[in-house]
């Protein structure tokens, strides 16, 4: 058993150290003063491992982050000074900067971090906005006629997308969504082209999800749309069927009438089990668009086979309506954030009989949670093991809250966005990638740096 030095009448207590981290302890029991916190706790494992850069970590014990002392910790959970503690460790979280604000004029309903060199924002006013890692607005599209509520970059194995050409999905309150191709690649004359418009919807689109080669819509109609991600050579969707899906809708803004008319899609499936809205429909993570996943106000989160249109499994919750579903890395979770103020972990391997699917884990907020975005695999934050535990969430009260799973009785770190702006600060949207936060909403769009990114905004 290794000891630290420490005073003869301060007592001790026998601990082993644990991590899914790249700098693992040798297994073996220490005996530790029970005056420590977490900074000697790092201190100790950094001496013991002779890393050459001191690398700060934080210390988990019987899923709760240890934030005051040893004997604290024991004393409020009722063990005892010879009791052996399992203490995992893994690496802290450096505090969150606020890198850019972009500007704009009406409410952000939705924004990407996932094109690298380029962030990509639905807007309110029904357009679509581009914007570089300077801060620079690019392109302005204006893709609806009504809110836009939600956009995505549409992924490609071929060449057909790259860092200055790229297929974005939209999706808008007009009763549409759209296909997008943006070209960027003459700084001086960028190109939006309107591709496609998707008619199925008799009611306000919440959200859209793209694979490499299908498009997932949901909407208020309690219908989920599954599309393929081709552009046709024709119409699909004859116009007077077209008028009563929102193509024919009273306007509330123009929209560019000298651009081409886009082609009209129809569905390749309809996904149909929700008894209300659907607020997100997301693909499973094989990318195979073999699978999807829903959430809506009818308190259920939904698994589909998407290839037989059916639903094969569904978790319900008692009186929790859902706003928003993201999936860990593995897949076999689903967070889904509700008007109850908490966001729920589902496993969704567990099979239940029960009316009431009961939840993994519930992370209470202060206020409405209304996005969940989890963290970027290839962030240089976490590791592949520590990734499947780190999620952001962003709520009503504009504040940003970095969660990990593995410790749910509250934020690991946490952040304000337009603090000090007067007006609403209600956040509407988040992502993660490359160590950025895109936070949308009521004030516009904040980046934030989490971690390190790959790279960084200029100022």
């Amino acid at each position: 058993m290794a000891s630290t030095s420490t005073s003869g009448s301060e007592p001790s207590h026998p601990v082993v150290f644990t991590t899914q981290t790249a700098y693992p302890l040798p297994s073996q029991k220490f005996m530790i003063p029970a005056s420590w916190k977490r900074y000697q706790l790092s201190q100790l494992v950094n001496k013991a491992l002779s890393l050459p850069k001191p690398i700060p970590f934080e210390f988990l014990v019987r899923g709760e982050i240890i934030r005051g002392t040893i004997s604290e910790w024991c004393a409020e959970n009722g063990v005892g000074e010879e009791e052996t503690l399992e203490i995992e460790y893994f690496e802290s979280v450096m505090p969150p900067q606020r890198m850019a604000t972009l500007p704009h004029e009406d409410w952000v309903s939705a924004v990407s971090c996932q094109l690298p060199g380029y962030f990509v924002t639905a807007s309110y006013d029904g357009a679509l906005r581009i914007f570089d890692y300077s801060q620079n607005l690019v392109q302005t599209v204006p893709a609806h006629s009504a809110p836009s509520t939600s956009v995505c970059i549409v992924p490609s194995s071929s060449s057909s997308n790259s860092l200055d050409s790229f297929l974005v999905a939209s999706a808008s309150q007009d009763l549409t969504a759209r296909l997008t191709r943006i070209d960027l690649s003459d700084p001086a004359q960028p190109r939006a082209d309107a591709l496609a418009s998707l008619h199925l919807h008799t009611a306000p689109l919440s959200s859209v999800a793209a694979s490499a080669s299908h498009i997932l819509t949901a909407s208020w109609d309690g219908l989920i749309g599954v599309w393929d991600a081709t552009i046709p050579d024709a119409d699909e969707v004859p116009l007077d069927e077209a008028a009563h899906a929102g193509e024919n809708r009273k306007k509330r803004r123009k929209v560019a009438e000298d651009a081409p008319r886009p082609k009209r899609k129809a569905p390749a499936a309809v996904l149909k089990s929700h008894t209300a809205r659907v607020s997100r429909a997301v693909f499973g993570r094989d990318d195979a668009a073999g699978s999807a996943y829903s959430c809506g106000m009818d308190s259920t989160v939904r698994t589909w086979d998407v290839e037989n249109g059916v639903c094969t499994s569904t978790t319900n919750a008692a009186n929790k309506p859902f706003l928003d579903l993201a999936l860990t890395h593995s897949g076999t979770s689903a967070l889904a954030a509700s008007t109850d103020r908490t966001v729920s972990q589902y496993d969704l391997r567990a099979a239940s009989s029960s009316a009431v699917t009961p939840s993994v884990a519930s992370l209470a907020h202060p206020a409405t949670p209304s996005c969940v975005a989890t963290a970027p695999a290839s962030s240089s934050l976490v590791g592949a093991a520590a990734a499947e535990h780190q999620i952001v969430t962003g709520a009503y009260d504009g504040v940003v809250r970095l969660w990990d799973l593995r410790s749910t009785k509250g934020a690991v770190a946490s952040f304000k966005a337009w603090d000090g702006r007067d007006g609403g600060r209600k956040i509407l949207s988040a992502d993660w990638a490359r160590g950025l936060v895109g936070v949308g909403g009521e004030g516009g769009v904040e980046m934030w740096k989490v971690g390190e990114g790959e790279r960084t905004l200029s100022n």
